[in-house]
Protein backbone atom coordinates (compact mmCIF):
# COMPACT_ATOMS: atom_id res chain seq x y z
CA UNK A 1 0.00 0.00 0.00
CA UNK A 2 1.34 3.41 -0.97
CA UNK A 3 0.53 6.55 1.02
CA UNK A 4 -0.03 9.98 -0.56
CA UNK A 5 -0.29 13.03 1.71
CA UNK A 6 -0.44 15.97 -0.72
CA UNK A 7 -3.09 16.12 -3.43
CA UNK A 8 -1.09 18.74 -5.32
CA UNK A 9 1.89 16.44 -5.89
CA UNK A 10 0.63 13.09 -7.16
CA UNK A 11 2.49 10.79 -9.54
CA UNK A 12 0.80 9.35 -12.61
CA UNK A 13 0.81 5.90 -10.97
CA UNK A 14 -1.22 7.25 -8.03
CA UNK A 15 -4.01 8.75 -10.11
CA UNK A 16 -7.18 7.15 -11.45
CA UNK A 17 -8.09 5.14 -8.35
CA UNK A 18 -11.53 4.08 -7.17
CA UNK A 19 -11.70 5.56 -3.70
CA UNK A 20 -13.74 5.32 -0.51
CA UNK A 21 -13.81 8.64 1.36
CA UNK A 22 -14.26 9.13 5.11
CA UNK A 23 -12.50 9.36 8.45
CA UNK A 24 -12.52 5.57 8.95
CA UNK A 25 -12.05 5.80 12.72
CA UNK A 26 -12.05 2.18 13.83
CA UNK A 27 -12.37 0.82 10.27
CA UNK A 28 -15.63 -0.81 11.37
CA UNK A 29 -17.98 -3.01 9.30
CA UNK A 30 -19.72 0.03 7.81
CA UNK A 31 -16.37 1.40 6.67
CA UNK A 32 -15.43 -1.99 5.26
CA UNK A 33 -18.68 -2.05 3.28
CA UNK A 34 -17.89 1.37 1.78
CA UNK A 35 -14.40 0.17 0.88
CA UNK A 36 -15.79 -3.01 -0.71
CA UNK A 37 -18.06 -0.90 -2.93
CA UNK A 38 -14.95 0.87 -4.21
CA UNK A 39 -13.27 -2.39 -5.25
CA UNK A 40 -13.04 -3.25 -8.90
CA UNK A 41 -14.21 -0.56 -11.30
CA UNK A 42 -11.10 -1.39 -13.38
CA UNK A 43 -9.00 0.81 -11.08
CA UNK A 44 -6.68 0.57 -8.05
CA UNK A 45 -8.48 0.51 -4.69
CA UNK A 46 -7.95 3.64 -2.65
CA UNK A 47 -9.05 5.22 0.62
CA UNK A 48 -9.10 8.99 1.12
CA UNK A 49 -8.97 10.15 4.71
CA UNK A 50 -7.66 13.04 6.78
CA UNK A 51 -5.06 13.60 9.48
CA UNK A 52 -5.68 15.00 11.99
CA UNK A 53 -9.32 13.98 12.19
CA UNK A 54 -11.37 17.11 11.31
CA UNK A 55 -13.04 16.97 14.72
CA UNK A 56 -9.60 17.28 16.34
CA UNK A 57 -8.78 20.22 14.08
CA UNK A 58 -11.93 22.17 14.93
CA UNK A 59 -12.00 21.28 18.65
CA UNK A 60 -8.39 20.66 19.72
CA UNK A 61 -9.20 20.96 23.44
CA UNK A 62 -12.09 18.48 23.43
CA UNK A 63 -11.63 15.14 25.21
CA UNK A 64 -9.92 12.44 23.11
CA UNK A 65 -12.39 10.44 21.07
CA UNK A 66 -10.47 8.45 18.46
CA UNK A 67 -10.79 4.68 18.37
CA UNK A 68 -7.38 4.31 16.73
CA UNK A 69 -4.41 6.43 15.82
CA UNK A 70 -3.25 7.01 12.25
CA UNK A 71 -0.73 4.16 12.34
CA UNK A 72 -3.31 1.63 13.52
CA UNK A 73 -5.76 2.82 10.85
CA UNK A 74 -3.08 2.44 8.19
CA UNK A 75 -2.30 -1.10 9.38
CA UNK A 76 -5.97 -2.07 9.27
CA UNK A 77 -6.50 -0.63 5.79
CA UNK A 78 -3.46 -2.47 4.49
CA UNK A 79 -4.92 -5.75 5.79
CA UNK A 80 -8.07 -5.00 3.77
CA UNK A 81 -6.06 -4.90 0.54
CA UNK A 82 -6.12 -1.14 -0.05
CA UNK A 83 -3.63 -0.15 -2.77
CA UNK A 84 -3.50 3.61 -2.17
CA UNK A 85 -4.03 5.57 1.03
CA UNK A 86 -4.62 9.27 0.43
CA UNK A 87 -4.05 10.65 3.94
CA UNK A 88 -4.49 14.37 3.38
CA UNK A 89 -3.33 16.93 5.92
CA UNK A 90 -6.46 18.54 7.35
CA UNK A 91 -5.41 22.17 7.78
CA UNK A 92 -6.93 25.63 7.46
CA UNK A 93 -6.48 25.66 3.68
CA UNK A 94 -8.36 22.39 3.23
CA UNK A 95 -11.02 23.24 5.82
CA UNK A 96 -11.97 26.46 4.02
CA UNK A 97 -12.39 24.96 0.54
CA UNK A 98 -15.96 25.28 -0.74
CA UNK A 99 -17.61 21.94 -1.49
CA UNK A 100 -17.43 22.33 -5.26
CA UNK A 101 -13.82 23.51 -5.07
CA UNK A 102 -12.93 20.41 -3.04
CA UNK A 103 -14.57 18.18 -5.64
CA UNK A 104 -12.85 19.91 -8.55
CA UNK A 105 -9.38 20.74 -7.18
CA UNK A 106 -8.80 17.81 -4.82
CA UNK A 107 -10.76 14.87 -6.21
CA UNK A 108 -10.75 15.56 -9.94
CA UNK A 109 -7.72 17.69 -10.77
CA UNK A 110 -5.45 16.78 -7.85
CA UNK A 111 -5.99 13.04 -7.41
CA UNK A 112 -7.62 12.30 -10.75
CA UNK A 113 -10.09 9.87 -9.19
CA UNK A 114 -12.20 7.70 -11.44
CA UNK A 115 -14.79 6.57 -8.89
CA UNK A 116 -15.77 7.72 -5.40
CA UNK A 117 -17.80 5.92 -2.72
CA UNK A 118 -19.19 7.75 0.32
CA UNK A 119 -21.69 7.00 3.05
CA UNK A 120 -25.18 8.45 2.88
CA UNK A 121 -24.34 10.82 5.76
CA UNK A 122 -21.16 12.16 4.12
CA UNK A 123 -20.63 15.93 4.34
CA UNK A 124 -17.72 17.93 2.97
CA UNK A 125 -16.47 21.40 2.15
CA UNK A 126 -16.50 24.61 4.14
CA UNK A 127 -19.15 24.50 6.85
CA UNK A 128 -19.98 20.90 5.79
CA UNK A 129 -22.14 22.47 3.10
CA UNK A 130 -21.76 19.61 0.61
CA UNK A 131 -23.52 16.27 0.95
CA UNK A 132 -23.48 12.93 -0.89
CA UNK A 133 -26.06 14.03 -3.48
CA UNK A 134 -24.11 17.20 -4.19
CA UNK A 135 -20.98 15.11 -4.68
CA UNK A 136 -22.81 13.07 -7.33
CA UNK A 137 -23.62 16.26 -9.19
CA UNK A 138 -20.02 17.46 -8.96
CA UNK A 139 -18.77 14.06 -10.09
CA UNK A 140 -20.88 14.21 -13.22
CA UNK A 141 -19.55 17.70 -13.87
CA UNK A 142 -15.86 16.91 -13.29
CA UNK A 143 -15.53 13.37 -14.60
CA UNK A 144 -15.75 10.87 -11.74
CA UNK A 145 -18.52 8.44 -10.79
CA UNK A 146 -20.06 8.51 -7.30
CA UNK A 147 -21.68 5.65 -5.36
CA UNK A 148 -23.63 6.41 -2.17
CA UNK A 149 -23.56 3.64 0.45
CA UNK A 150 -26.47 3.28 2.85
CA UNK A 151 -25.72 3.30 6.57
CA UNK A 152 -25.16 -0.27 7.76
CA UNK A 153 -27.55 -1.54 10.41
CA UNK A 154 -26.65 -4.29 12.84
CA UNK A 155 -28.36 -6.03 15.75
CA UNK A 156 -27.33 -3.11 17.98
CA UNK A 157 -28.53 -0.39 15.59
CA UNK A 158 -26.48 1.71 13.21
CA UNK A 159 -22.88 0.59 12.81
CA UNK A 160 -21.03 3.79 13.65
CA UNK A 161 -17.92 4.99 15.44
CA UNK A 162 -20.18 6.77 17.95
CA UNK A 163 -22.03 3.58 18.88
CA UNK A 164 -18.73 1.71 19.17
CA UNK A 165 -17.44 4.37 21.56
CA UNK A 166 -20.62 4.05 23.60
CA UNK A 167 -20.19 0.27 23.85
CA UNK A 168 -16.59 0.68 25.02
CA UNK A 169 -17.58 3.36 27.54
CA UNK A 170 -20.14 0.92 28.96
CA UNK A 171 -17.59 -1.91 29.21
CA UNK A 172 -19.10 -3.93 26.35
CA UNK A 173 -16.09 -4.85 24.18
CA UNK A 174 -17.89 -7.75 22.49
CA UNK A 175 -20.65 -5.41 21.32
CA UNK A 176 -17.97 -3.07 20.01
CA UNK A 177 -16.32 -5.99 18.22
CA UNK A 178 -19.65 -6.97 16.63
CA UNK A 179 -19.73 -3.55 14.96
CA UNK A 180 -16.02 -3.36 14.23
CA UNK A 181 -15.70 -6.80 12.68
CA UNK A 182 -12.59 -7.27 14.83
CA UNK A 183 -11.56 -6.82 18.45
CA UNK A 184 -11.11 -3.24 19.54
CA UNK A 185 -7.36 -2.79 19.78
CA UNK A 186 -5.06 -0.33 21.46
CA UNK A 187 -1.73 -0.12 19.65
CA UNK A 188 1.57 1.51 20.47
CA UNK A 189 5.03 1.05 21.97
CA UNK A 190 5.75 -0.44 25.37
CA UNK A 191 6.80 2.33 27.74
CA UNK A 192 8.84 2.23 30.93
CA UNK A 193 6.63 2.31 34.00
CA UNK A 194 7.13 2.13 37.74
CA UNK A 195 7.67 -1.67 37.61
CA UNK A 196 5.21 -2.32 40.45
CA UNK A 197 3.69 -5.25 38.56
CA UNK A 198 7.02 -7.06 38.56
CA UNK A 199 7.26 -6.64 42.33
CA UNK A 200 3.76 -8.14 42.69
CA UNK A 201 4.58 -11.13 40.49
CA UNK A 202 2.63 -9.69 37.57
CA UNK A 203 5.04 -7.88 35.23
CA UNK A 204 3.18 -5.70 32.75
CA UNK A 205 3.74 -4.02 29.42
CA UNK A 206 2.66 -0.38 29.83
CA UNK A 207 1.11 1.62 27.00
CA UNK A 208 -0.18 5.17 26.65
CA UNK A 209 -3.80 6.00 25.81
CA UNK A 210 -2.93 9.55 24.72
CA UNK A 211 -5.25 10.83 22.01
CA UNK A 212 -7.58 7.83 22.21
CA UNK A 213 -11.10 7.30 23.49
CA UNK A 214 -10.75 5.69 26.93
CA UNK A 215 -12.95 2.59 27.42
CA UNK A 216 -14.50 1.81 30.78
CA UNK A 217 -11.79 1.71 33.41
CA UNK A 218 -11.14 -1.70 34.85
CA UNK A 219 -9.66 -5.13 34.22
CA UNK A 220 -10.00 -6.96 30.90
CA UNK A 221 -9.23 -10.32 29.35
CA UNK A 222 -7.04 -9.45 26.37
CA UNK A 223 -5.31 -10.84 23.30
CA UNK A 224 -1.87 -9.30 22.87
CA UNK A 225 -0.03 -9.20 19.56
CA UNK A 226 3.68 -8.37 19.81
CA UNK A 227 4.21 -6.79 16.41
CA UNK A 228 7.99 -6.77 16.20
CA UNK A 229 11.17 -7.91 17.87
CA UNK A 230 12.35 -11.25 19.19
CA UNK A 231 9.02 -12.08 20.87
CA UNK A 232 6.77 -11.37 17.91
CA UNK A 233 3.55 -13.38 18.20
CA UNK A 234 0.14 -13.58 19.88
CA UNK A 235 -0.33 -14.08 23.61
CA UNK A 236 -3.21 -14.40 26.06
CA UNK A 237 -3.28 -12.04 28.99
CA UNK A 238 -5.07 -9.81 31.45
CA UNK A 239 -4.87 -6.02 31.44
CA UNK A 240 -5.66 -3.15 33.75
CA UNK A 241 -6.96 -0.06 32.00
CA UNK A 242 -7.04 2.83 34.39
CA UNK A 243 -5.30 5.15 36.83
CA UNK A 244 -4.11 2.65 39.51
CA UNK A 245 -6.06 4.14 42.45
CA UNK A 246 -4.01 2.28 45.06
CA UNK A 247 -0.87 4.04 43.89
CA UNK A 248 -2.18 7.56 43.36
CA UNK A 249 -2.25 7.54 39.57
CA UNK A 250 -4.08 10.24 37.60
CA UNK A 251 -3.51 9.58 33.89
CA UNK A 252 -5.17 6.43 32.46
CA UNK A 253 -2.89 3.93 30.80
CA UNK A 254 -2.99 0.28 29.79
CA UNK A 255 -0.94 -2.33 31.67
CA UNK A 256 -1.01 -5.80 30.11
CA UNK A 257 0.27 -8.98 31.72
CA UNK A 258 1.16 -11.71 29.23
CA UNK A 259 0.50 -15.20 30.58
CA UNK A 260 3.47 -17.57 30.78
CA UNK A 261 5.82 -15.00 29.22
CA UNK A 262 9.38 -14.14 30.15
CA UNK A 263 11.21 -11.46 28.21
CA UNK A 264 11.86 -7.76 27.77
CA UNK A 265 9.28 -5.93 25.65
CA UNK A 266 10.43 -2.35 26.20
CA UNK A 267 10.23 -0.43 22.94
CA UNK A 268 8.32 -3.17 21.12
CA UNK A 269 5.03 -2.29 19.43
CA UNK A 270 1.99 -4.06 20.83
CA UNK A 271 -1.61 -4.42 19.69
CA UNK A 272 -3.88 -5.24 22.64
CA UNK A 273 -7.37 -6.51 21.84
CA UNK A 274 -10.05 -6.03 24.52
CA UNK A 275 -12.08 -9.26 24.78
CA UNK A 276 -14.14 -9.10 27.98
CA UNK A 277 -14.56 -6.62 30.83
CA UNK A 278 -13.92 -8.46 34.10
CA UNK A 279 -14.42 -5.85 36.81
CA UNK A 280 -14.09 -2.12 37.57
CA UNK A 281 -11.00 -0.56 39.11
CA UNK A 282 -10.86 -0.97 42.88
CA UNK A 283 -8.86 0.45 45.76
CA UNK A 284 -7.83 -2.54 47.87
CA UNK A 285 -6.99 -2.42 51.58
CA UNK A 286 -3.56 -4.00 51.08
CA UNK A 287 -1.10 -5.61 48.70
CA UNK A 288 -2.06 -9.17 49.68
CA UNK A 289 -5.72 -8.50 48.88
CA UNK A 290 -4.70 -6.98 45.55
CA UNK A 291 -2.59 -10.02 44.62
CA UNK A 292 -5.42 -12.39 45.55
CA UNK A 293 -7.75 -10.46 43.25
CA UNK A 294 -5.15 -10.45 40.46
CA UNK A 295 -4.88 -14.23 40.75
CA UNK A 296 -8.66 -14.48 40.40
CA UNK A 297 -8.69 -12.08 37.44
CA UNK A 298 -6.00 -14.09 35.68
CA UNK A 299 -7.81 -17.39 36.21
CA UNK A 300 -11.03 -15.95 34.85
CA UNK A 301 -9.27 -14.41 31.85
CA UNK A 302 -7.54 -17.69 31.03
CA UNK A 303 -10.90 -19.43 30.92
CA UNK A 304 -12.45 -16.79 28.68
CA UNK A 305 -9.55 -16.77 26.25
CA UNK A 306 -9.29 -20.56 26.09
CA UNK A 307 -12.90 -20.65 24.86
CA UNK A 308 -12.31 -18.27 21.91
Amino acid sequence: MRTVRDYQYVSADDRGASVAIGNFDGVHLGHQYVIDLARGHDAPLGVLTFEPHPREFFAPDAPPFRLMNAEARENRLQKLGVDLLYELSFNRALATLEAETFAREVLAEGLGLSHVVVGADFCFGKGRAGNARALQEFGARYGFDVTIAEIMQGELGAVSSTNIRNALTDGRPRDAAAMLGHWHRIEGPVLHGEKRGRELGYPTANMSLAGLHVPKLGVYAVLIDVLDGAYRGTYHGVASLGVRPMFGGETPNLESHLFDFKGDLYGADLSVGLIDFLRPEENFDGIDTLITQMDADSARARGILAAL
